[in-house]
């Protein structure tokens, strides 16, 4: 528990309201999650980690790389950009959020970019967690490993031509699969919509 606790006094809140420069109280902990209260709000956050990223890959032949999972909270297999969290396991403790971007695009794809620029911070989800999302743009791909991710994760790969992507995307939901608005918002800071 003082993992998480210390992953929660590293916030430095910033007083805006009444709520904001309240104590932040710990309802419950486990080693991958926490739920906490501030005044009346109750939201979650990661004990090991802030942030996430998520990566438009785009390749030479101007295809977008997605992957597809089953996500336990949703019991359903999800249509995704490549994403991760930052700075969740000991040994990439340090690495940079474009670091962290780079190793999960390598990990869930077996490319390697050449180039990787952000393209927008956003909070994922404001009303329930304190994580903020880091979307990046990734050129110059080159495919250097399998992917499919690492330990117990099971990731398919998608090379889905950006011109064929909404038609491809309805499709997978017609089908039964979600489809993850990171997708959306990457395209839109990208300009590639």
């Amino acid at each position: 528990m003082s993992t998480a606790t210390g992953a929660i006094s590293r916030w430095r809140i910033v007083a805006r309201s009444p709520q904001a420069a309240a104590v932040t109280e710990t309802l419950f902990e486990t080693k991958w999650l926490g739920l906490y209260r501030i005044g009346h709000w109750d939201f979650v956050q990661r004990p090991n980690s802030e942030s996430c990223v998520g990566i438009l890959a785009v390749t030479g032949d101007h295809e977008v790389l997605l992957v597809e999972q089953f996500r336990i909270p949703l019991q359903r297999r999800v249509i995704e950009i490549p994403a991760g969290l930052v700075g969740d396991e000991v040994e990439h403790e340090g690495e940079s959020i474009a670091e962290t971007a780079r190793r999960e695009l390598l990990e869930e794809t077996g490319y390697q970019a050449g180039k990787i620029e952000p393209l927008i911070v956003s909070p994922t989800s404001a009303g329930m967690a304190r994580e903020l999302t880091h979307l990046f743009l990734a050129t110059e791909l080159e495919q250097v490993g399998p992917g499919g991710g690492v330990g117990n994760e099971d990731i398919q790969l998608h090379r889905v031509p950006v011109a064929d992507l909404r038609t491809w995307l309805r499709a997978k939901e017609s089908e039964g699969l979600l489809v993850d608005f990171k997708i959306h918002a990457a395209l839109w800071a990208a300009d590639l919509r």
